[in-house]
């Protein structure tokens, strides 16, 4: 049975376990967290000695799944809950115990299987497993460029809802977002060491913060090359692109993504009938607070512009993918790019 990441550790929380879970998937964050809850709290420190394993696919004979099947069936030693975890599950190549069991599960036994990908769904036995009322599936798909942003503001509200006196700079968001790329375990290491290395009375997390405690420039960045192009300003927009065409930390390929997004946006812009803050920020999907910049971009862009800028933008991504791209390099691409969104 599909369920959601946080009715599963809310139900974990509540001393609720299932039979089985089944953690796949490309994104690790959500996996691991179920599993560490689980491996930390099922049982007590005295009978994890004694009723919680944990095996990894790669060891077991033949790959097949028949010995932690056994395990499964046996009865704590303890008299109550028995954990057995199995990390690394996509080793596993025979299946056919568990299939088996899922006709007399164990309820004292609580099996995690641990799977990194993504299982495949046409197997009658994942077909089967998934749809099991015992079963609880948890699949954690890898973030899309064009989410995290979303992602880190809605880890920051919930952040706040405990600690209210904590301000956030709404550029912290997108500028992590664009450093960081879609490891959500790197994005919420950095978000934590933010909060928690802020000098003590400072309430405000900003650029300046972040770039003293990551180490990501607060001059030279996407949100900054960004406001450059709002505001007209052709060399602090070429200076920010140089930068990025002689760091490695900057691939054009990667720091194009929001520009793209940005400028795609301005179109919609152009062409919405009710220019209101709040329908704007709505409807485009971003914070209030960038709903000024759009307004100023739409003045310096009108809307045929734009749509040629996205065209340059499309284009040079199909350069940097190497068609039409004999041997021109980034900062070569950068000066083009940022001279024909320019004039």
């Amino acid at each position: 049975m599909t369920a959601k990441f946080n009715d599963i550790m809310a139900a974990l929380q509540a001393g609720k376990y299932a039979p089985i879970y089944v953690l796949c998937g490309e994104e690790p964050y959500y996996t691991d967290r179920v599993f560490e809850f689980i491996a930390a709290n099922a049982l007590d420190e005295m009978a994890r000695e004694f009723d919680q394993q944990l095996i990894y696919g790669r060891d077991l004979s033949g790959a097949d799944i028949a010995p932690v099947i056994s395990a499964a069936r046996g009865y704590a030693m303890m008299g109550g809950r028995k954990v057995i975890i199995v990390r690394e599950a996509q080793a596993v190549k025979k299946w056919e115990a568990l299939d088996a069991y899922l006709n007399a599960i164990m309820e004292q036994t609580v099996l995690v299987l641990c799977y990194n990908g993504k299982p495949d769904k046409r197997q009658n036995i994942w077909k089967r497993v998934m749809e099991h009322p015992q079963v609880v599936w948890l699949q954690s798909d890898k973030l899309r460029d064009y989410e995290v942003e979303k992602w880190i503001t809605a880890y920051i509200a919930d952040f706040k809802k405990e600690h209210p006196e904590l301000q956030i700079d709404p550029k912290v968001a997108p500028l992590l977002a664009d450093h960081l790329g879609t490891d959500l375990s790197a994005i919420v290491g950095a978000l934590d060491k933010l909060i928690a290395g802020r000098p003590e009375g400072v309430n405000t997390i900003d650029a300046a913060l972040v770039e003293r405690n990551i180490g990501i420039s607060k001059d030279f960045n996407i949100m900054e090359l960004q406001a450059a192009l709002i505001r007209g300003d052709i060399v602090k927009a070429n200076r920010i692109a140089q930068y990025f065409a002689s760091s490695k930390d900057h691939p054009m390929i990667r720091e194009m993504a929001p520009l793209y997004t940005f400028f795609s946006n301005l179109l919609m812009y152009h062409y919405m009938p009710i220019k209101a803050p709040a329908v704007v920020a709505r409807e485009l999907g971003i914070n209030p607070y960038f709903v000024k910049d759009y307004e100023m971009a739409a003045r310096r862009y009108p809307a045929g512009k734009t749509f040629l800028i996205v065209g340059y933008l499309r284009e040079t991504d199909a350069r940097l993918k190497g068609i039409n791209n004999p041997s021109a390099r980034d900062a070569d691409l950068w000066k083009e790019l940022i001279y024909r969104i320019m004039h």
